[in-house]
């Protein structure tokens, strides 16, 4: 099931299931029972809204040995959580705005995962009943300001920077996917999600002992080796088997 965020003329916002190109609206939020209002629209009438308003979004740093490589950094003992700014979030379409604090801004292409219900303390064998499902995400970095800074808040938490969509996909294997990257078309990032140093469970498991997970809460899982910068005008595409494209584009505002 595909679960879309959208708003209407600007002025309606809601949750629906896509099936073909029919958006089928949802009484209230999908992080309950499912009910449908009997409202159903036309994808090409809407606007892909990020998939969920989170309280926050964890992301995970340096959770694949290619980019840990890239890095120069050492692989991790246990998983390397950090924040990006929730009010920063963007969705599938908007554009990322590059900060004059920066120079360079890089892509990094990730698999999102979008939390269900309350999570606090579980098991690993147990996660993926806290998860509604995945979406694609960008964790757009001030490559520049994280070198000077030697800690990531502002170089990862400008407004924009947070990019989250299509949908949330509710039947998947997160660790069969596989997960591309495109700059202008040109494939820049390519990698199996399971080659993952922490699994989905784990990392949802390990977030869950440090902090109360509520629903909508966004976790981005890290990304490949293979990132870079964007420049203005150029067109990012983020690919996941199973759940689809996120595109966005770098303006000045």
């Amino acid at each position: 099931m595909r679960i879309i965020r959208f708003s209407l003329s600007g002025k309606r916002a809601g949750y629906a299931v896509l099936e073909d190109t029919k958006l089928k609206e949802l009484k209230g939020n999908p992080f309950g029972k499912i009910v449908f209002s009997g409202n159903v629209f036309d994808i090409s009438e809407a606007r892909l809204l990020p998939p969920s308003v989170p309280s926050k979004i964890i992301a995970i740093g340096l959770n694949y040995k290619a980019h840990a490589g890239e890095m120069a950094e050492d692989l991790p003992k246990l998983p390397l959580i950090f924040f990006k700014n929730a009010s920063g979030i963007i969705g599938p379409e908007d554009n990322i705005i590059k900060p004059g604090q920066s120079e360079r801004v890089d892509y990094e292409g990730e698999l999102a995962v979008i939390i269900r219900k309350k999570t606090r303390n579980i098991k690993p064998e147990d996660a993926f009943d806290y998860i509604l499902g995945y979406s694609c995400f960008n964790d757009v970095t001030a490559r520049d300001l994280q070198k000077i800074d030697g800690q990531w808040s502002r170089a990862k938490g400008f407004d924009t920077f947070a990019v989250c969509g299509p949908w949330i996909e509710t039947e998947l294997d997160p660790q069969v996917q596989l997960l591309e990257t495109y700059l202008n078309g040109k494939l820049k990032q390519r990698t199996s999600t399971a080659d993952m140093i922490f699994s989905i469970p784990r990392i949802v498991s390990f977030i869950s002992e440090v902090m109360t997970l509520l629903p909508g809460d966004i976790i981005a899982t890290g990304t490949p080796s293979g990132i870079g910068p964007i420049k203005l005008g150029d067109r990012v595409e983020i690919r996941i088997s199973g759940i689809g494209s996120l595109v966005n584009h770098l303006a000045l505002k």
